[in-house]
């Protein structure tokens, strides 16, 4: 008789007998890597008894582009457009926080308009990132109309930024001791018509469509609870930190681009449960909106670069940190006194907080994984970057 050799990998959904209790049996269930409600490629191993999650093993890794290595054959200007394809999502903020390292290192001071630009557009970015996490979180648990509804704000964000970068994804618009471009004046006031449209018009429009919808609060209440406690131990930040109760931003604990002046709320939740990262997430698209306003009524005229050395000599070591969309955005870098850096490293929140998918679904139904995924937002360019 013929014989067929094994197959190399084995399958993915098997049943095994469970180690502890030899009379029942796990299904193990494998999600991904392309499953389409994982917002990216990833793959999680799921041991379910029945409709209820035993165990996740999340398996990352299919993005990996080896940025941090890479840098160090590159000078720091060519290391700029990296730090886009992290969060591309969040392009202006990961430019920011290698920006601001680099400055750091060289004691540059940025001009007070590349400071009002740079919030202006850091803050943008954060809406429209979480425009994204919103109308994802809502299709992902069957809700697609609110999905069209945001993408028709992040369009007016994203022709904004265009306009002044000529680049709709990745704009490589902040620069090491400044922005790229100047805007005009008529921009700054189609940014003004643009944040008092949404804050009148637009966010009050998604509250009545999901907020308040039941079936989204009986698919989010209650779901996947991260306690204060366990989210400060696994170093979440961010929304995620904050749905826990935990009232820490660093534009507030560690105030950068002068956001100090700046007159702002930081949205906290109460139960740590999906609904709140949720809801976190919805309040500070509200905020940023006044961040804006405020930057629109202070920006004054000058210029928007500091005078750079003609011959880049970067000595020392630093760490810096921002508050990005998805949380703490860190950027560690060392420099030997050449024009490349000797060493950088990443801290990618998204990164973070995949951990905490075994730490806070355990028991839930195997259907509550994908709400799970949704309230954490992840965005694997920055996981495995």
């Amino acid at each position: 008789m013929a014989t067929t050799s094994p197959p190399a990998q084995a399958p993915d959904v098997r049943v095994v007998p469970d180690e502890q209790d030899r009379s029942s049996s796990h299904l193990y269930v494998s999600m991904g890597p392309q499953h389409p409600s994982t917002h990216g490629v990833l793959r999680l191993k799921a041991r379910i008894d029945g409709e209820r999650i035993v165990d996740v093993d999340p398996d990352i890794g299919y993005l990996h582009r080896c940025f941090e290595k890479h840098s160090e054959q590159l000078t720091y200007p060519q290391i700029v457009p990296y730090t886009d394809r992290c969060d591309y999502l969040a392009a202006i903020n990961n430019e920011l926080t290698f920006a601001l390292a680099v400055e750091k290192l060289l004691g540059l001071e940025v001009p007070p308009r590349a400071q009002y630009l740079r919030v202006i557009t850091m803050e943008l970015q954060r809406i429209a990132s979480h425009l994204i996490a919103f109308g994802t979180f809502a299709m992902d648990l069957g809700a697609t109309t609110a999905f069209l509804y945001c993408w028709r704000e992040r369009e007016s964000i994203i022709n904004l930024l265009e306009e002044i970068s000529g680049a709709r994804m990745l704009f490589h618009y902040v620069r090491i001791g400044g922005v790229r471009n100047d805007v005009t004046d008529d921009w700054l006031r189609r940014v003004r018509a643009f944040v008092d449209d949404f804050i009148s018009d637009k966010l009050p429009q998604y509250h009545r469509l999901i907020t308040g919808n039941r079936l989204f609060v009986r698919r989010t209440k209650g779901i996947a609870v991260l306690t204060p406690e366990d989210a400060i131990a696994w170093g979440a930040s961010g929304p995620v930190l904050r749905g826990s109760g935990v009232a820490r931003d660093l534009r507030k604990v560690e105030p950068y681009c002068g956001i100090e002046k700046y007159d702002f709320n930081v949205p906290v939740g109460e139960n740590g449960d999906v609904f709140d990262r949720y809801m976190v997430r919805m309040l500070e698209m509200e905020e940023s909106a006044k961040i804006i306003k405020q930057a629109l009524e202070g920006i004054e005229a000058g210029d928007v670069m500091a005078p750079l050395p003609r011959r880049w000599k970067v000595e020392g070591e630093t760490y810096v940190r921002t508050e990005g969309p998805k949380g703490e955005v860190g950027c560690y870098l060392v420099g030997d006194g050449s024009d490349k850096p000797y060493r950088l490293h990443w801290r990618a929140p998204s990164f973070v907080h995949l951990q905490l998918i075994p730490v806070i679904s355990k028991g839930l139904l195997i259907a509550d994984l994908v709400a799970v995924i949704g309230s954490l937002d992840p965005v694997f360019g920055e996981v495995d970057r």
